[in-house]
């Protein structure tokens, strides 16, 4: 019966920082939640359009981050139009299965909260806890650049600052430290 087919589509695994970041060079960014819109509009949107040259940079990986459990952060990606990668021997920790950026989800917050980034908008958007916008380069398990929007992480914070997280921001940098 192919309704109870319980097959997951992606890689189902608890995943340390350790196994993604040690001895790479990657760009991870974090935002508020999938499909929401300037996440769906403009940040995913920007990292996939210039992932090959973000690539280019001395770049193991580009991530997106989001306080979102693997199922959802799958259909986002779907509903994106990311493309597919079925299987990755390059990276068999794939999350998200998806060629360029992969998804990466933090549902219970503990990366987010790591990273001094967990929010909290109740009052204005009924999100609860989640990551406030920006983007950090993570070379061998250490920070190299960080870029976090403006006002820093604000609880219910009226706005929802998109300056210094995006993906011609963190191309700059990465193209700047390349010379």
């Amino acid at each position: 019966n192919s309704m109870t087919n319980t097959a997951t589509p992606f890689t189902w695994k608890d995943v340390k920082s350790e196994d993604l970041f040690k001895g790479k060079r990657v760009v991870v960014f974090a935002l508020p939640g999938a499909f929401t819109p300037t996440c769906s509009s403009t940040h995913l949107p920007g990292y996939e359009k210039h992932y090959d040259e973000i690539k280019k940079c001395g770049v193991d990986e580009v991530y997106c981050l989001s306080v979102n459990d693997a199922f959802v952060m799958r259909q986002w990606g779907l509903a994106q139009g990311c493309e597919e990668e079925k299987t990755s021997t390059e990276n068999p920790l794939n999350p998200g299965n998806f060629k360029k950026v992969k998804l990466l989800p933090d549902g219970a917050c503990l990366f987010t909260r790591g990273m001094g980034m967990s929010c909290v908008w109740d009052s204005e958007r009924g999100f609860g806890e989640r990551s406030w916008r920006y983007s950090v380069v993570i070379n061998d398990m250490k920070v190299e650049k960080i870029f976090v929007e403006a006002g820093q992480v604000n609880q219910n914070s009226g706005p929802d600052p998109f300056e210094v997280s995006d993906a011609g921001t963190m191309l700059g940098y990465l193209q700047s430290a390349k010379k």
